[in-house]
């Protein structure tokens, strides 16, 4: 099969001919011809070798490497074992493959920090390719409805449900606003990458009265107010703590969401959030001096810091059912389709920069493939 591979850590990467995988060595897996695999600022921290679960990886199995893990796809083979699904389904796939089995997924129900996970891309070979083996199947896939398209369902697969965790589960955006100690009003966002933009996205679906964007881009900033930020801050050209103050009548906001993982948003995102206020870190930090936690000012003010990784697979069916509904949208932030070669080079492209939107590859072939 075609693939997308690189046999060094920022080394070129390079569309070559693999082995296809199969079921036979996984009854509880299926095989998926993927049909839609976006490309993520994460593959590319992986790609520059800053992941430790590629680094293991590659340990034990050495080199080609192939990433992607946002990936939506058709069932085209199913282990012995696998009851859900059967060949010709399509398939949604949530990056966090869960075991089921350890203390953090049967008595902590907190299965996105499963002790065993899988994940396409990571721990295993990616999405950036024909075909993916998929592990734990019944546990994890969800159907994608008539309605939602494999584009629609790749970009779910990573960005939105994780801005869906990040917003609403672990920032209690859903939580009943009669209950004043989590009552959720304003929202602010540090960072409008993909994360960011998708978390935007997602407060808006839940009915944030305020969400205030953040970022150094003038574009990035634009594309917030066209997904619901309803006011932003340059940071290259403002103070955001005295910004953020000034925006709520010297209160901070309700939910502060650290989207980037650098110092300053981590950072800001700490300071600007309300008394008794709540902080999401869900952008991972890469290299760089680590952020100053002001332990003071978090027992002063009973601030709540919490981290948020990824989403569980049981939360796919909602999500993919706010896309139904129109109430969410992923299409808004696919900047473009392209070809694996392409996507390939997108993903090479991000040493200087990332997109606004997402990039997504809908063809793995030499021939065209329907997305549909």
């Amino acid at each position: 099969m075609r693939a997308a591979v690189y046999n060094s850590f920022s080394g070129p990467i390079t569309i070559d001919d693999i082995p296809r995988p199969t079921s036979s060595d996984d009854p509880h897996g299926v095989v998926i011809q993927v049909m839609a695999t976006g490309v993520c600022r994460s593959d590319h921290h992986g790609w520059s070798g800053h992941d430790s679960d590629i680094i293991s990886y590659v340990k034990r199995h050495g080199f080609p490497f192939v990433p992607g893990h946002e990936v939506s796809g058709i069932i085209i083979e199913v282990g012995t074992r696998v009851t859900k699904f059967k060949v010709g389904d399509r398939v949604a796939v949530p990056f966090i493959l869960s075991c089921g089995e350890c203390c953090m997924c049967t008595h902590h129900k907190r299965p996105t920090i499963c002790e065993q996970q899988e994940q396409p891309g990571f721990t295993m070979m990616g999405s950036f390719a024909e075909f993916l083996a998929l592990s734990r199947a019944d546990r994890n896939l969800c159907i994608i409805p008539p309605n939602v398209s494999f584009v629609e369902a790749a970009a779910l697969g990573c960005r939105f449900t994780t801005a869906y965790r990040a917003v609403v589960q672990q920032g209690r955006l859903h939580i009943d606003n009669s209950v004043a100690a989590y009552r959720v009003h304003i929202v602010a966002v540090f960072g409008c990458g993909g994360l960011g933009l998708s978390c935007i996205m997602v407060a808006t679906a839940f009915d944030a009265k305020e969400i205030i964007a953040i970022d150094v881009s003038d574009d990035a900033l634009e594309k917030a107010v066209e997904v619901g930020a309803t006011v932003t801050i340059n940071a290259k050209n403002e103070n955001v703590q005295q910004k953020v103050l000034q925006l709520t009548n010297g209160k901070g906001a309700d939910l502060t969401i650290d989207a980037a993982g650098f110092k300053a948003t981590c950072e800001d995102a700490i300071h600007c959030a309300r008394r008794g206020g709540r902080m999401v870190q869900v952008g991972l930090p890469v290299g760089g001096p680590p952020p100053i936690v002001p332990m003071a000012m978090v027992a002063g003010k009973e601030l709540e810091i919490v981290g948020s990784h990824g989403c569980a697979a049981e939360c796919m069916p909602e999500i993919l059912s706010l896309v139904q509904s129109g109430r969410l949208d992923p299409k808004l932030l696919i900047e473009r389709e392209v070809t694996l070669e392409e996507g390939a080079q997108a993903l090479m492209d991000m040493n200087h920069g990332s997109p606004v939107g997402m990039v997504m590859i809908t063809q793995f072939s030499d021939l065209p493939c329907s997305r549909y």
